[in-house]
């Protein structure tokens, strides 16, 4: 007789002719899993798996990564340059050297027309972190424009505002290996199982091994929460009085290290008088989390051997952002849980390689953590590619969120787009649809031909997708790991490598610098970069020179700073309790909360909440061409309590229209208990729906957008007309 899983129907796994597995590194968030791709006798890539013996994901992956070879063939993939006059023109095929040479020309026409800044540049956390570099001593060297910026502005700006606000540079100071020695987890915004789910997997494991706290602060009940002892259900945009009542419990109750802030912090004492007003009680009628409950967590976390914090976009999309993040730094600055095993103030990165356009992508800086502000950054860079330091600008330009304003009020005139696509990853929808149209030119360039911001290119430069490419990305736990080429770029489509390479020929000064054309020697040089002395005297912490794509290969992945001569990177950061400020202390930030948010009020009573789902990533250029993502997660919907749709009226699986002050959407409605009755979750993926909705606001010090609060209303429609809208959307 047969029992248990015998007599079950077995599962068998169809044999796709694999030949031969290539190695290379998942493309879609910043977990870093390593992945391989198995490719069939044709030569065409047909199925992945996880690599076993892999530090991060130890063979696991989620369902992006195990359909991530359907990207290489799907739908809308492009294979030559296109063409037109105006946006609204049929596309004309043409060559790469009349595509680049336009490109070219029409950039030196804006410029000495309307200033150099009158071209603007927008990258990504998509690309490989030699084509960052690479792209970055393009923009900063040769076309001189400081309007460059990425769109991690829209994803991970607070965090590194925050950590550079705290410790005086940028960098996770912390790592996965945290989650088996933490003593304590608090995590804000965070929805792991979800957004990062084999980061969620190393939780599991270490929660398996030994029992500590598991606290989740988001205003929805996620599956993460669902998962955790402690659920703090926080009033959207009131992160920074839930951190500084918090504060306040350790600081008034002598929980704190004081040892530890003595000796590696300043402005203790400004700290703590700003958080003598944010005691429980009041902070509570803010943020919406019980007085005793903030004492417990404080007591909580304080008292812990190890307390780690982790967050993502719920801190990070705010007017406030940066101010969390700092708060959280605070929050573990003053209990001493920075540099040890389990104690670490850890951004969870969105993007696949966010981190290395924070590195090397010289978007709000210079290349390798150097400040366009300091001299003698730009003497030591200028010097390196040999580029005058005068043509470096002396300050930051415009972010992403700041450019297109600066389009409509006529300042730019021209704007390369690569691997990003603001129709439908930016706030406001339709301002930015008008604000494209008013652009001389408009490049981009993008695997994906059907991109919704494609519809007002003047050019399109089709570039070769992830593992059609070879070079490395950086992970959330600062971990270099390599993709390597496994089948060439699809028709006539390059690496962007390649196309950057070909773009810096077209300008003067090329011939003073050098622009490498293979990745692993571009790799090399930014390593010889990298070395050097930091602020306090000591080493720089961004030193890669002890890496090289064969070593990386080998270990599957090494963690930064591993410096010339080393065998192994540093797991964490600031273990000496030195950091990168002068006087080598961190700063504790007293920082008082402002209510600037737009709140639900009688015309628009709930709270518009955005997010992801698992199955797909970003703007769907990918996952919504991937049968296996998408028909799990097909259109756009909103999650609404079922108290409000009883009031309403709306049943579950309706079509509604929510309206903003800025726009409307359809979308249809799923009624559940995971948003409170005034509050609706919308995912952020779809194309024409919540940033049609959301609010432009920006954070002041990382000019990140406030995604997650916004006011909306929700008004019932005609289904039959909905329902034909919404397929007549999806198809277009």
């Amino acid at each position: 007789m047969l029992f248990g899983r015998r007599k079950k129907n077995p599962i068998y796994l169809p044999d796709k002719g694999v030949q031969e597995w290539k190695y290379a590194t998942c493309g879609y968030c910043s977990t870093g899993c390593a992945i391989e791709v198995g490719i069939n006798a044709a030569g065409e890539a047909v199925t992945t798996r996880g690599v076993a013996d892999a530090p991060v994901n130890q063979g696991k992956l989620c369902i992006k990564g195990i359909t991530e070879a359907s990207i290489f063939t799907a739908e809308g993939r492009a294979n030559q340059p296109m063409l037109r006059q105006r946006h609204w023109d049929d596309w004309q095929p043409g060559s790469w050297d009349a595509a680049l040479d336009h490109s070219a020309t029409e950039f030196k026409r804006i410029q000495a027309e309307y200033g150099r800044d009158a071209v603007a540049v927008v990258s990504t956390g998509q690309l490989l972190t030699e084509e960052f570099y690479t792209h970055g001593k393009l923009v900063r060297g040769l076309i001189g424009t400081n309007n460059y910026c990425g769109n991690t502005t829209l994803c991970m700006a607070s965090a590194v505002s925050g950590y550079k606000r705290s410790f005086g540079a940028d960098g996770p100071p912390g790592c996965y290996e945290d989650f088996e020695h933490t003593q304590c987890l608090l995590a804000f915004g965070s929805n792991l199982p979800e957004q990062h789910p084999v980061i969620y997997w190393r939780l599991k494991e270490a929660l398996e091994k030994r029992k500590f706290p598991l606290i989740v602060v988001d205003p929805r009940v996620t599956m993460f929460s669902q998962f955790a002892d402690i659920h703090m259900p926080i009033v959207p945009g009131t992160d920074l009085v839930l951190l500084n009542a918090l504060a306040h419990v350790i600081l008034e109750e002598g929980l704190a290290d004081e040892e530890y802030i003595l000796a590696h912090c300043n402005g203790r004492d400004e700290l703590h008088e700003l958080v003598k007003r944010y005691d429980p009680p009041s902070a509570a009628k803010i943020c919406g989390i019980s007085a005793d409950q903030i004492r417990q967590v404080a007591r909580l976390y304080a008292c812990a051997g190890a307390a780690m914090s982790i967050w993502t976009m719920g801190i990070n999309q705010s007017t406030h952002g940066s101010d969390g993040v700092a708060a959280i730094n605070n929050l573990n600055l003053i209990t001493g849980n920075i540099g040890k095993p389990g104690g670490t103030s850890l951004s969870i990165t969105g993007q696949c390689n966010a981190m290395g356009t924070r590195e090397w992508g010289s978007t709000t800086g210079l290349a390798g953590h150097r400040a366009l502000e300091n001299p003698e950054h730009r003497a030591e860079v200028g010097e390196f590619w040999g580029v005058d330091p005068d043509f470096f600008p002396r300050q930051r330009g415009l972010a992403m969120t700041d450019i297109f304003p600066a389009i409509e009020a006529g300042e730019i005139k021209a704007l390369w787009l690569v691997a990003t696509n603001p129709m439908t990853s930016m706030p406001n929808t339709a301002r930015i649809r008008k604000t494209l149209e008013k652009l001389e030119l408009l490049i981009v360039q993008d695997p994906y031909q059907d991109v919704e911001t494609a519809q007002y290119a003047h050019v399109f430069l089709p570039a070769a997708i992830w593992a059609e490419k070879e070079g490395t990305f950086t992970n959330t736990e600062r971990r270099v790991n390599l993709v390597t080429q496994v089948k060439p770029p699809l028709g006539d489509s390059r690496s962007d490598l390649w196309i950057f390479n070909q773009m810096a020929k077209r300008f003067p000064g090329y011939e003073n610098m050098s622009f490498p054309e293979a990745a692993s020697e571009v790799f090399l040089e930014m390593g010889r970069l990298s070395k050097g002395e930091a602020a306090h005297g000591g080493q720089r912490y961004l030193d890669i020179s002890g890496m090289s794509h064969a070593s990386i290969l080998a270990a599957r992945g090494q963690q930064w700073p591993l410096r010339e001569g080393e065998s192994e990177g540093a797991r964490r950061l600031y273990c000496d309790g030195v950091y990168p400020y002068a006087d080598g202390k961190a700063k504790l930030l007293a920082m008082d909360w402002q209510d600037i948010n737009e709140r639900p009020d009688a015309e628009f009573p709930f709270w518009l909440n955005s997010g992801r789902v698992v199955e797909h990533f970003h703007t769907r250029t990918r996952t919504g061409k991937v049968g296996n993502c998408n028909k799990f997660s097909p259109t756009a919907y909103m999650e609404v309590n079922p108290d409000a749709a009883a009031e309403l009226g709306i049943e579950h699986l309706d079509y509604v229209r929510l309206v903003s002050r800025r726009g409307d959407a359809i979308v249809l409605a799923q009624v559940t208990q995971r948003v409170p009755r005034n509050m609706v979750f919308v995912p952020f993926h779809f194309h024409d729906c919540v940033n049609r909705l959301t609010l432009g606001l920006l954070d002041p010090y990382s000019r990140q957008p406030a995604f997650k609060q916004g006011a909306v209303r929700i008004e019932k429609v005609d289904q039959l007309a909905a329902g034909q809208l919404n397929l007549a959307l999806r198809a277009y």
